[in-house]
């Protein structure tokens, strides 16, 4: 189910073994996964998915091939293939670049150190030449494949609203970290949640922030609430988002206009937090909320609902 292949490439890197690295580079007729979707096979390593069943065992013979041989290979599905016999369900037709990556690569490792220190590169290869940079330039017969840093979610709370937006956040393959200030010692047991008990500019310092970290603070406290948006808005996150009524928002955001907050920032703020789906309930919130931050990272229309003290008493 893993979206992002960094983490099997790196793991290929530890073993110090090579893998075929698979790059779904055109998609016709609207297949089930984008340009970009990656596959890794190695000894052990499996990673992604291309069609849910339709061309992966193909995929993985050629990518095994490749291994043997380090030739690289451009393989077509649907219209134009060589393999009419193998068609997806959707009728689709899509390319695959598949290569060879050696586990002492220097591409390679310029990309995992990029992933370490979230740094965006670009990945141009053609099987046999490859680089990774940020101001690399693509060649005749090269493909490319931008990287961004693995996004970051930081939720400020304590309820079971908080733990759920936490949960499904690091579920949705964000780097997740909770925050309690002054919270209990003893983590809530969410898998693959990082716990903090600091207070929000102690712990967005100690974090981290940059244009991939959404920020959720649904906190249930007004003044916790107003001291981790102190510490937020100025931030570098791209996302930040308040849990609670409209109504309110007016009241609540007031001081900070008191302290000469920037409006342009305010406006950026998305209160009431996540898309309108209707419910209320923790997961239905939370859902709502990861829902918000990935239609955003994929630039769909999801407009901040910052309510100005015009519109309250409109």
């Amino acid at each position: 189910m893993a979206d992002d292949v960094r983490s099997a490439l790196r793991q290929a890197q530890q073993r110090k073994t090579p893998v075929a690295l698979a790059t779904l580079t055109s998609v016709e007729g609207g297949g089930p996964r984008p340009p970009g979707t990656q596959m890794v096979f190695g000894d052990g390593i499996l990673a992604g998915y291309f069609s849910g069943g339709c061309v992966e065992s193909d995929v993985a013979d050629h990518a095994f091939a490749c291994l043997e041989d380090g030739a690289p290979r451009r393989l077509v599905y649907g219209e134009g293939s060589p393999w009419p016999d193998i068609q997806l369900l959707c009728g689709a037709r899509i390319e695959i670049f598949i290569e060879r990556v050696g586990q002492d690569d220097a591409a390679l490792a310029e990309l995992l150190a990029a992933e370490q220190e979230r740094r965006p590169v670009v990945w141009v290869s053609d099987g046999v030449k490859r680089l990774c940079g940020v101001n690399v330039e693509a060649w005749d017969g090269a493909i490319v494949q931008a990287y961004d840093p693995v996004p970051r979610l930081v939720v400020f709370g304590a309820d079971p609203t908080a733990l759920a937006i936490a949960s499904l956040g690091a579920q949705s393959g964000f780097e997740t970290t909770l925050v309690r200030p002054k919270g209990p010692e003893t983590p809530p047991p969410l898998l693959g949640v990082a716990y903090r008990r600091d207070e929000p500019s102690a712990a967005l310092a100690a974090i981290g922030t940059d244009a991939w970290t959404a920020i959720a603070i649904a906190t249930h406290n007004l003044d916790l609430d107003r001291e981790a948006l102190v510490a937020a808005l100025p931030s570098a996150a791209g996302y930040v988002g308040l849990l609670g009524a409209r109504k309110r928002l007016a009241e609540r955001l007031a001081p900070l206009r008191a302290e000469g907050f920037p409006e342009a920032r305010l406006q950026q703020l998305h209160a009431p937090i996540g898309l309108d789906i209707g419910g209320k309930a923790p997961w239905e919130v939370a859902l709502s909320v990861i829902g918000e931050i990935v239609a955003l990272r994929h630039a769909r229309t999801s407009e901040p609902r910052v309510v100005t003290p015009k519109r309250e008493t409109a």
